[in-house]
């Protein structure tokens, strides 16, 4: 089973509107509410490419019901640790560009903290643990680095898609997956990221720190694959970006899924890229149908001297 865990989930409202002026009233074209949150997203886009999952983190009140009772719809198994407080709610507004106003968040005190770590503890071998988002600032700022020790100890496989010092902090317990975008990655190395090559050059740097495998995304430039064997680089797909909201955590989703039904590499990473470019091309998060539609779009090309470190 792959595991994900969203620490500060959100229900969210997306609005779409023709146009937005501050200060003046406006009327949306559609909205809906979706289950937010990172993990949650993954969890959510393994499903719907035939994957099993099940969402971990924390939820509390009548939003946090809501999120379960969408996820339970979807097919996605749930088994959140409820907290006093309200599950937030983030805005989403896309008009000419892209809006959002993400709440903080209820608190969470170290007692449920405890426990989503005693859940995590009695995951099996043969288990993957998706750590992905932010930290909420009632949780230590090691949180993730903690996830990581207890997988290290218990030879579980786990995944991070998250910023700064919180990826980094990880690297030591040896992830099986990172996926920074380049802003990230060129945050995390301290050097800017122009370019397909650029990113693979410094993707190498986080393999010698510990991770053994990175997917750097580069948005309409393409995405890279580095492990400790091979590099690769490949195209985006062409296509009208609706908004970037789950696009990473789709690409997540799809090179799990494909690793699941035992796809090599190389086809895992372009699954992973039809399945994030599906996305942006979306109002919500891929489909399958939307994902079969991108993959013969992207090409897959191993990049010559990618072994050498």
């Amino acid at each position: 089973m792959i595991y994900t865990v969203t620490l500060n989930p959100s229900l969210d409202y997306l609005l779409t509107l023709d146009s937005l002026s501050l200060g003046a009233l406006n009327r949306s074209a559609s909205d809906h509410f979706l289950a937010g949150g990172k993990g949650i997203n993954v969890s959510q886009v393994l499903t719907t490419l035939g994957v099993p999952s099940s969402a971990l983190g924390f939820t509390g009140g009548f939003t946090g019901q809501e999120i379960e009772r969408l996820l339970q719809k979807a097919g996605v198994s749930t088994n959140f640790i409820v907290v006093e407080g309200e599950t937030r709610v983030n805005v989403k507004l896309r008009a000419a560009e892209e809006t959002e106003v993400n709440a903080a968040g209820p608190t969470i005190d170290s007692l449920r903290f405890e426990k989503l770590k005693a859940q995590v503890k009695n995951l099996g071998i043969h288990d993957v643990l998706v750590l992905s988002g932010s930290i909420p600032s009632s949780l230590p700022e090691d949180t993730y680095e903690q996830f990581a020790r207890l997988c290290s100890k218990s030879g579980i496989r786990f995944v991070v898609d998250a910023e700064g010092a919180s990826l980094l902090k990880t690297l030591p317990y040896r992830p099986f997956l990172i996926k920074p975008n380049h802003h990230e990655l060129g945050e995390m190395v301290g050097a800017e990221v122009n370019s397909l090559q650029d990113a693979v050059k410094h993707a190498k740097t986080l393999v010698r720190l510990g991770a053994e495998q990175v997917i750097v995304s580069l948005a309409g430039d393409g995405a890279v694959y580095v492990s400790e064997s091979i590099s690769l680089i490949a195209n985006a797909p062409k296509g009208t970006v609706q908004g970037s909201v789950g696009a990473g955590d789709s690409m997540v989703a799809g090179f799990l899924a494909a690793l699941e039904k035992d796809e090599p590499i190389e086809q895992a990473f372009k699954l992973s890229i039809a399945s994030g470019s599906a996305t942006a091309f979306s109002d919500c998060l891929c489909t399958q149908q939307q994902v079969d539609a991108l993959l013969p779009q992207v090409v897959v090309t191993p990049l010559e001297g990618g072994n050498e470190q």
